[in-house]
């Protein structure tokens, strides 16, 4: 079983436009390839003729039983509106999760103005996914997407679940006390390359994450993501693989964490691993 917990139907490549279901469809056909059981698609902060907004995300995916919503918010721009839409789709089960992005917006997870969004989160018991570390785009602004401010959502929030998207790369040590201090704190492993990974820079961040799982302890905290299509799905599996865990512990990554946190019944799917 596999669950990819950090997907998108961004299309990236801005020099042309690309249909939602294109997009769709190229990540269905990724999931078969490689075996890829279920995926969370996350929506962007802001929306574009190449980022979908979150219900046209919804009603692209609504009649798909293995792909889940997670709904991105912006900072800067939610409206109370957006906040009653996106609990419709809570109620409804057509979102799974909520996702902000402090760095790609000037924001610390911290503000006041989130309160909002977290205690809506808490209401339908959805995670919260937090960006972390470094940006995509060279305008991001990183010291607010230090997962160390994350701490403190974390700790006024206890009943708040969290993902630290990314492992706070390359603040990686930093996300381990994180996650390791607060129950109610997970990480997820995606976008830590882009494309596929390369030899050495592999066996630096395979040395990266072990260290994590040496210092946080078993990873009931830890999730499989990738960050699709920025990073591939097959050097991904791999990557994760090469962890040379024990069989349980890669499987609360590959898949039990994920189905726990975002209550994805997964039924009596067969093994991908």
């Amino acid at each position: 079983m596999i669950i990819d917990c950090h997907t998108h139907l961004n299309n990236y490549h801005e020099e042309r436009v690309v249909s939602i279901k294109e997009c769709l469809d190229k990540l269905q056909a990724d999931m078969h390839d490689n075996s890829v059981d279920y995926a969370m698609v996350l929506s962007s902060y802001k929306i574009t003729e190449h980022r979908p907004a979150t219900r046209d995300v919804v009603s692209a995916t609504r009649d798909l039983d293995n792909i889940f919503v997670v709904a991105g918010i912006s900072y800067l721009h939610y409206k109370e509106r957006d906040l009653r839409e996106i609990a419709d789709f809570l109620a409804d089960g057509l979102v799974k999760g909520l996702k902000l992005y402090p760095g790609y917006e000037p924001f610390y997870p911290h503000d006041n103005r989130l309160q909002v969004i977290y205690d809506l989160a808490m209401e339908f018991d959805v995670p919260v996914m937090i960006h972390s570390g470094d940006t995509y785009s060279p305008t991001g602004k990183v010291r607010y997407s230090h997962p160390l401010h994350i701490d403190d959502v974390a700790v006024d929030n206890p009943d708040l679940k969290l993902v630290i998207c990314h492992v706070g790369n390359p603040w990686i040590r930093d996300c381990m006390e994180v996650v390791y201090k607060n129950e109610n704190a997970h990480a997820d492993i995606s976008g830590l390359v882009l494309g596929d990974f390369e030899d050495r820079f592999e066996k630096f961040m395979l040395q990266e994450i072990r260290e994590m799982i040496l210092y946080a302890g078993e990873p009931k905290y830890l999730l499989y993501g990738t960050d699709w299509p920025i990073c591939g799905m097959k050097s991904y599996l791999k990557f994760i693989r090469g962890l040379g865990l024990p069989e349980k512990s890669l499987e609360l990554i590959l898949w039990k964490n994920a189905a726990r946190l975002f209550k994805i019944d997964v039924g009596d799917q067969p093994s991908s691993t």
